[in-house]
């Protein structure tokens, strides 16, 4: 029919895992129009060239590259972590001398020196993430999470960066807050810059300048994510029910009761806007 398709990973790394993804699952990548993945994008900011992609660059981070200012530490997947940075000019460092954190998985933590993981020892890989995050709130330092969801769609809804970057806010709050500082909870979210759904940047990429977006349509199971990013797009949303994140909520409660439920919760990326998609579907068939 003639109809364009473009895929929105909010994975943390580049396209080429992507593409491998698809194959892997008996799709071929090259049936799609774009592959777009906030790996990929985020890489690009940190390299100051947003605009390659089609997005606008994050400020901080221009005035960081300019200042020559690039040293990084991470919050990562484990998967090269440090190749990812350092590709992007970036040198891996401790939380005392980073410009920046980039927060891109929940297994390890890379100083550049010493990478610690959950897996290895959870106990030791919290502390040292919570003292972390004490000491970069204390320096104000930007973070930018390059995968916004908050929990993984696994048993239990293990965390995800995005969790990360809300963390983050907090602690960036509390620690300048009245009575030490005049520090709101809307000033404190600009210091984590999240890229991909249901953010900006990958819907102006996906949609690019002028492109009617009344002919345009959001497929996704997430609300946070997929429902939210659409409607900021202002695209028209089809949630997938049954298929993702909210199935098993939905088979006990209904699509409808869940949706309450997530509008109801001023903590979510809608930041207290009410969201309804405009189509459902139990299933995604293909």
């Amino acid at each position: 029919a003639g109809k364009r398709m473009i895929v929105l990973s909010n994975s943390s790394k580049r396209r080429e895992n992507s593409e491998k993804m698809l194959t892997k699952l008996g799709f071929n990548p090259s049936d799609f129009d774009n592959i777009i993945t906030s790996g990929d994008v985020s890489h690009s900011l940190l390299q100051n060239k947003g605009d390659s992609q089609g997005c606008q660059n994050w400020d901080v981070l221009t005035s960081l590259i300019e200042r020559k200012k690039q040293n990084v530490f991470v919050f990562g997947s484990g998967d090269e972590d440090e190749a990812y940075c350092t590709s992007a000019g970036w040198t891996l460092s401790s939380i005392e001398e980073a410009d920046l954190i980039v927060a891109r998985g929940t297994f390890t933590i890379n100083d550049g020196s010493t990478i610690i993981s959950k897996k290895d020892d959870e106990a030791n890989y919290w502390r040292v993430m919570e003292d972390s995050m004490t000491v970069a709130a204390r320096r104000k330092l930007p973070m930018l999470v390059s995968n916004p969801d908050k929990v993984r769609p696994d048993e239990g809804l293990p965390p995800m960066p995005g969790a990360i970057g809300d963390t983050y806010e907090r602690f960036v709050w509390t620690t300048h807050c009245h009575p030490v500082g005049d520090m709101t909870e809307e000033r404190a979210r600009g210091y984590v810059k999240r890229i991909g759904k249901p953010f900006r940047e990958v819907y102006d990429i996906a949609l690019g300048e002028g492109g009617d977006r009344s002919r345009a349509i959001m497929i996704g199971d997430a609300l946070e994510t997929d429902v939210v990013g659409g409607s900021g797009a202002g695209v028209d949303a089809l949630w997938v029910v049954k298929d993702g994140i909210h199935g098993k909520e939905a088979e006990q409660m209904g699509a409808g009761a869940v949706l309450d439920v997530f509008n109801g919760n001023e903590f979510t990326y809608a930041y207290g806007k009410r969201v309804t998609p405009r189509y459902l579907a139990n299933h995604f068939r293909w």
